[in-house]
């Protein structure tokens, strides 16, 4: 296996071309990382680079995950070119990517696998460089033209969507997308692509509620999602136990609530292990976050449970005002979630805050939310 320590932009090359050789199978497989991580040590380690990979593998993925724990998910060259063809099939056809993604972490890795199946070199996005201007020297030549966003960056880049409006496609992932932002990037003439995927799916495998070509989806105990295709990867680095209890029958079991509807299509509700128990009603988060987020004057919000003596679990929400000098009122943000979802889901807990924790490709960092509110509480 194959170690390539990515800093920010510089790398990408080198990684390519493993990338290339991982794929045709005329290279090792190959561990993208990042050297501004702390745990990078601790990563490469368990991933124990020294050791025979596991047959058939292209390319480890290596993450701490929601919990904690180091792994390695492990990814084929078939997996990875299914994902990156079925992707181009539904956008319209192969074309030329701007990585504005960490290569290390599957989104940015599969923009450089799909740029290698196009035969065409994507345009980096360099430390500190405008958006702009990596998306001029992109758009300066044949298209069609693709990037991939996660909400944080597309929330900022909406004060002059000008430069998204000229991509073909703008796929957005990583995390949630709060129903107020994709509205408003709509609104603006942003053609942008939601996707739901993971490591284990080779990225994205669900755009805009609808299963990549091949990809199949089912909910099971719980109403858990359960993933199945080509684009799986075949298991966790060295995790014979992990591998077993994730994978079973050619479908990977999901952390996260859903429903499949009738049409086929898929709706996402949030992290099964996220749900609040508070007095007896089950909450789902990510219901309560998408009532906030849509109401005026709210840029983000995020809900989270607290420790309490008398319900069990408490309902409590950080808010990210949409200007930081005058947030909307609590009780009003309160009143909305109860008229929307009913008593139980209404925070008993806000707090305002300039911008949310994140972890990994934009994910918010539910657990930092938590100790921030917990440090509050405190006070």
């Amino acid at each position: 296996m194959r170690e390539i320590v990515l800093d920010g932009p510089d790398g990408v090359g080198e990684l390519t071309l493993a990338l290339r050789a991982a794929l045709d199978g005329s290279g090792p497989a190959v561990l993208p990382v990042s050297a501004a991580d702390p745990r990078r040590g601790e990563l490469v380690a368990r991933m124990a680079p020294e050791l025979p990979v596991e047959p058939g593998t292209a390319l480890v993925v290596a993450t701490s995950g929601s919990t904690g724990t180091a792994k390695g998910v492990l990814l084929s060259a078939a997996a990875l070119t299914a994902s990156a063809t079925a992707t181009h099939a539904r956008l319209g056809g192969p074309g030329r990517w701007l990585l504005a993604l960490p290569a290390h972490h599957v989104a940015g890795v599969q923009v450089l696998v799909r740029s290698l199946l196009a035969g065409r070199p994507p345009v980096v996005l360099g430390r500190g460089e405008p958006f702009a201007d990596a998306a001029a020297e992109l758009l300066a030549g044949p298209g069609p033209h693709y990037t991939a966003l996660v909400p944080t960056q597309l929330t900022r880049m909406l004060a002059a969507p000008e430069v998204l409006r000229r991509f073909d496609a703008v796929l957005l992932g990583g995390a949630a997308a709060p129903a107020a932002l994709l509205a408003r990037a709509r609104a603006a003439g942003v053609p942008v692509v939601t996707t739901y995927g993971m490591s284990e799916t080779a990225g994205g495998c669900v755009y805009d509620g609808r299963p990549l070509d091949g990809v199949l989806v089912r909910t099971g105990a719980g109403g858990v999602v359960e993933l199945s295709g080509p684009t799986l990867a075949s298991g966790y680095r060295l995790d014979p136990k992990a591998t077993e209890a994730a994978f079973a029958g050619g479908w990977f079991r999901t952390d996260d609530l859903g429903t499949v509807h009738e049409d086929g299509s898929l709706e996402v509700h949030g992290r099964a292990d996220s749900v609040i128990n508070t007095g007896g009603v089950k909450v789902v988060p990510s219901v309560v976050e998408s009532v906030l987020a849509a109401q005026p004057g709210v840029a983000e919000a995020c809900v989270v449970d607290l420790p309490d003596e008398e319900w069990g679990q408490l309902v409590a929400a950080v808010v990210v005002p949409a200007d930081p000098g005058a947030p909307p009122g609590a009780a009003g943000l309160r009143d909305a979630v109860r008229q929307a979802l009913g008593g139980p889901s209404v925070p008993k807990l806000v707090r305002f805050a300039p911008a949310l924790p994140l972890r990994g490709p934009g994910k918010v960092d539910r657990s930092g939310v938590r100790a921030e509110l917990l440090a509050t509480v405190g006070e």
